[in-house]
């Protein structure tokens, strides 16, 4: 928001050093508007900077005003705490942090604080304010240093006063944020979370529990001769500084485990904290040590600038404590994407079989969602029961080793990422359109298996109950209105792209579920648990934790799909919105049951065919959304940058026109395993491309 600009002989003579400690914190801000101007040129600013000092040296009176309201506003805020501090969450948690930021975001700071990282905020408050202030040269920073000076005049040139010298208060802020730093860094260092969790080497060299010593010993050797540091204090800081970084690197090793043993957000979040709060003290080192403190002062500031900036992000909060997590998400997917991906024609012709199965019990799930639709029931029921519905159904197709065929795509994707990390390699590119050629042709083995058996399925069941009962599964009206819905005429394809998002969703949730669930150890638990094995007995509890292993991520995607199903709409109902979903699978024996119950004149009605036309719709939509999200997901998680896309897509138009049925139907076994002999690489394991 622009300020009412005011020129700088106005601003000089608004001056007052015993003015109110508001008044003097709002003209500190009134003063950085003026330099920054309309934030479009550095050099500008460093002009305007010049003009000021200018200014000052023509008025010693000024100048002498200026010092003493600069010495007054030190000894009224704390510095300390904004070079300690600032960036850095108040607490340890990611959620504290999220509300925390969201809070900074919405509500408006005021001038009148003693705390210095508030008044910061208002002062500096734009990502410009980083530029000019980094850019600062020499003769300017000399300016600065000495118009700011507020400790003694010079040091004494004689080696035998060396012991006299007192350091100057900006050097004594900078200590004490060091001290402020270092005790966060050790408290960290000794929390449960981190410590149960590092390598056993790096619990065992200790490097936090002698960091308090060593800043010590420099803290001692430093106080002997602030201003020209001896060969005993650079000794000191060397060893400080090997300190840091053992225990920087000690607590690296927690992401080894974290990798191994699951992912915890918070858990990433102290430990960036923590690698960040080691690199704060190395900036406020070089600002008490450095050949050219000016500088190190000048970019420190500048850093404060970017991070204060970086903590209003709530997004990159969430990216950037969230990213370990995705990638285990991805990968772990990426492992189940791979069972799903059929390279032979007899894998082929069993993923029809699958879907088939799939197809068949989807039949059942649709026909009860008629009767539960009949029941009457209020909207929040009537959804909750038709998620139920859909999650057993998919749970019993997930125990019997079923498959449908939406439900691949957010699998298979982070699977076909995995494979564009290869493409350096000779042959990977040709290798990489092997591997589309193969999943597109799992996706229309397991769309046709499912269709091929639900639609059927539907008739053979609805005509059943019709010779058995007297009447059709489903009245007319139901059937009409199944028309009425699924045409392509309305929003069809809206609700189908909204379902793959759905589908999107539920991998995710499977992902976090199977994190959180290996974290924890529960496998562990269920299996030599005393209070479980008492029960169960050994081998019985050894089964459970086994089963609950493989298929937690199974479990959480299946039932979760299955309520997002079900409940969401009834809770779109409730705004208002009129939102639905549109399931190939489901849709299709909807469509099947609704041909049944009207008879074989339904094939006249052009309503039927522009359902038809539905369904050709939502299919692709249903398995393209959910497979691109899971793509872009996997893409970021896998850091997959700089791909030769051109080359990707060069092959693939490439393999469009000369062998167009490989997408369709398999090519003969000995010709693929050639191919795949020749184009796929060794490839190192997950660990070894994380950590290099």
């Amino acid at each position: 928001m622009k300020r009412h600009a005011v020129d700088l002989p106005e601003l000089l003579d608004q001056l007052d050093p015993n003015a109110t400690p508001v008044q003097r914190h709002l003209w500190l801000i009134r003063l950085m508007d003026w330099v920054r101007g309309n934030a479009s040129s550095v050099s500008m600013s460093h002009s305007r900077l010049t003009l000021l000092l200018d200014a000052l040296q023509q008025r010693p009176q000024t100048r002498l005003q200026l010092q003493q309201w600069w010495q007054t506003l030190l000894e009224t805020v704390d510095a300390t705490a904004l070079l300690a501090d600032y960036g850095f969450a108040s607490r340890s948690a990611f959620m504290s942090e999220f509300a925390e930021r969201l809070r900074l975001k919405l509500l408006p700071g005021t001038p009148e604080t003693a705390d210095a990282a508030t008044l910061f905020a208002l002062v500096l408050n734009q990502p410009f304010d980083a530029q000019w202030i980094g850019a600062l040269d020499a003769t300017l920073l000399a300016r600065l240093a000495a118009l700011l000076h507020t400790g003694p005049e010079s040091p004494s040139p004689s080696p035998g006063k060396n012991s006299t010298d007192k350091p100057s208060d900006w050097q004594v802020t900078l200590m004490e944020a060091i001290t402020f730093c270092t005790s966060q860094i050790r408290a960290a260092g000794f929390s449960p979370d981190l410590r149960l969790r590092m390598s056993a080497p790096a619990r065992q060299a200790g490097p936090f529990h002698t960091l308090t010593t060593s800043l010590e010993a420099l803290v001692s050797v430093w106080h002997q001769n602030p201003h020209q540091p001896t060969v005993g204090c650079q000794q000191a800081l060397q060893h400080f500084q090997k300190q840091l970084d053992d225990c920087r690197h000690a607590a690296a090793s927690v992401y080894t485990h974290l990798d191994a043993h699951g992912i915890s957000v918070n858990l990433v979040f102290q430990l960036r904290q923590l690698r960040e709060r080691v690199l704060r003290i190395r900036a406020l080192l070089d600002c008490l040590f450095s050949a050219t403190p000016q500088h190190a002062t000048a970019h420190l500031l500048a850093h404060l600038v970017n991070v204060g900036q970086e903590r209003l992000s709530l997004r990159a909060l969430i990216a950037a404590n969230s990213s370990m997590l995705a990638a285990k998400v991805a990968e772990r997917s990426s492992e189940t994407g791979e069972h799903y991906i059929t390279r032979t024609r007899a894998e082929y012709r069993q993923m029809l079989r699958d879907a088939a199965g799939g197809g068949a019990v989807l039949s059942i799930t649709t026909l009860i969602k008629f009767v539960v639709l009949s029941a009457g029931l209020s909207a929040f029921w009537s959804g909750f029961y038709a998620g139920m519905n859909y999650a057993l159904s998919f749970v019993l197709i997930q125990l019997l080793h079923w498959t449908v065929a939406t439900k691949q795509p957010a699998m298979t994707a982070p699977a076909m990422a995995a494979k564009l990390k290869e493409l350096d390699h000779p042959g990977a590119i040709e290798g990489f359109v092997d591997e589309m050629a193969h999943l597109m042709r799992s996706q229309v083995a397991a769309i046709v298996g499912n269709l091929a058996l639900v639609a059927p399925a539907v008739v053979l069941i609805s005509t059943a109950l019709w010779y058995g009962l007297g009447r059709p599964a489903i009245d007319a009206a139901t059937a009409e209105h199944v028309l009425h819905d699924l045409t392509l005429l309305g929003p069809t394809a809206l609700f189908a792209a909204f379902t793959g998002v759905l589908l999107f969703a539920s991998s995710i949730i499977a992902g976090w579920v199977e994190n959180w669930f290996v974290l924890q150890r529960l496998d562990s638990a269920l299996r030599y648990n005393p209070s479980f094995t008492a029960v169960l007995g050994s081998a019985r509890a050894d089964r459970w934790a086994t089963f609950m292993r493989n298929n937690i991520s199974g479990l959480a995607a299946n039932v979760s799909l299955g309520l997002m199903l079900g409940l969401i709409p009834a809770f779109a109902g409730f705004f208002g919105l009129g939102l639905e979903v549109r399931h190939v699978t489901l849709s299709t024996g909807q469509l099947a049951a609704a041909a049944a119950s009207l008879g074989v004149d339904v094939f006249h009605h052009p309503a039927f065919w522009w359902c038809v036309g539905g369904l050709a719709v939502t299919g692709p939509l249903n398995v393209g959304v959910s497979f691109y999200m899971a793509f872009l997901l996997a893409l970021r998680a896998h850091n997959v940058t700089g791909v030769q896309r051109s080359a990707i897509y060069a092959a693939l138009r490439q393999r469009l026109r000369r062998r167009l049925l490989s997408f369709f139907w398999p090519e003969p076994a000995v010709r693929i395993e050639s191919k795949s002999e020749a184009s796929t690489p060794d490839k190192p394991s997950a660990a070894e491309s994380k950590h290099g």
